[in-house]
């Protein structure tokens, strides 16, 4: 399965246009000019245009200079538009039109008012900001899905041994966002995931609800949540193969499984791992990403009601144009 071309290969065959608020990052835009070269997507570059366009020539990118929009903050011709539009959003939250004009000459906020406003497809962002700095805008201006209360980052796991998940490809989540989500939001977490795997992987999604314990063989508060978020997510979306409380072991290991969880429709099959908190997530991914050697392509944020994808301020430019490609399929998926 090279499931990165075939996300590609859609992204290039249903064009959307992204914004990238930190056109002013070498990475970002060595990323763009390789996602313009490949017609991967139509590219918004926020930043000083001058430094864009020197730096641009400095790296040798010449699809960045011929065909990147590059929208400048402090002066573009939809500030008006935008700002107006952010006071309307915002009014009810203490945002004052003078406050309003001041945000949407802030990257991240002109990024998210793009999209809201139809200029967009959607938006990545975090090689120089905070996840943090990233999420607000997108929480205060985009919004989350219509029926989802949720957010949650989801990492495409390909692993070394092909015998695990579909093919060597996992889904883990959430890894990047809420730190201990109670039972609903787990079980919110495990069916926006599962439909994830659907849209972006194109397999039939086996999501395993992780703990220590697998069936009842240890009982805590923290295992109680997940029995819990188990009975809600089968309640909620009874089309999707869920499972749950189950060890890793049990989830991924096919006799380790029929030993642990007996007559489990998922245990053995895994493909997507839901895990009880934030803490367990980012540290699982970071270790198999680094001891197994996995390529870990995210987070993808699940939720909301148009794709904004943060990134690790650690991130290379190949890291940057494979989530432009994943956020470009999002808005096919939304479209």
């Amino acid at each position: 399965m090279n499931l990165m071309q075939d996300i590609i290969k859609r992204a290039q065959a249903n064009r959307k246009k992204i914004v990238l608020p930190e056109g002013n990052d070498a990475r970002t835009l060595q990323a763009a000019n390789r996602l313009l070269k490949d017609k991967v997507a139509d590219i918004i570059l926020i930043g000083n245009p001058s430094e864009i366009k020197e730096l641009a020539e400095k790296y040798e990118l010449p699809h960045i200079i011929n065909e990147a929009a590059i929208v400048d903050p402090l002066d573009h011709p939809n500030k008006v538009a935008y700002a107006n539009l952010l006071f309307e959003l915002r009014e009810e939250k203490g945002v004052t039109r003078e406050l309003a004009r001041e945000l949407v000459k802030k990257p991240l906020y002109l990024g998210c008012m793009m999209i809201k406003n139809g200029d967009a497809d959607g938006e990545i962002a975090g090689a120089c900001n905070t996840t943090t700095d990233v999420l607000r805008p997108a929480f205060q201006i985009v919004k989350t899905c219509s029926g989802t209360s949720v957010v949650s980052g989801a990492f495409l796991m390909f692993v070394q041994d092909h015998f695990y998940g579909a093919d060597g490809v996992l889904v883990f989540a959430d890894c990047a966002v809420l730190p201990n989500p109670n039972a609903k939001e787990l079980a919110e977490i495990a069916i926006t995931t599962a439909r994830t795997t659907r849209s972006l992987v194109g397999v039939e999604p086996y999501v395993s609800l992780l703990s220590f314990s697998t069936k009842g063989s240890a009982q805590h508060e923290m295992v109680s949540k997940v029995v819990e978020a188990t009975r809600i997510a089968k309640e909620m979306a009874p089309d999707l193969l869920i499972d749950g409380e189950m060890q890793v072991d049990a989830a991924l290991v096919p006799f380790v499984g029929k030993s642990k969880a007996p007559g489990s429709p998922v245990a053995g099959k895994a493909n997507v791992l839901v895990f009880p908190n934030l803490e367990s997530g980012n540290i699982a991914y970071k270790l198999v990403q680094r001891l197994g050697n996995a390529d870990a392509i995210g987070p993808i944020l699940q939720g909301m009601a148009a794709p904004v994808n943060d990134l690790s301020r650690g991130c290379s430019a190949d890291d940057i144009y494979k989530m432009v490609a994943i956020c470009a399929n999002q808005a096919i998926g939304i479209k």
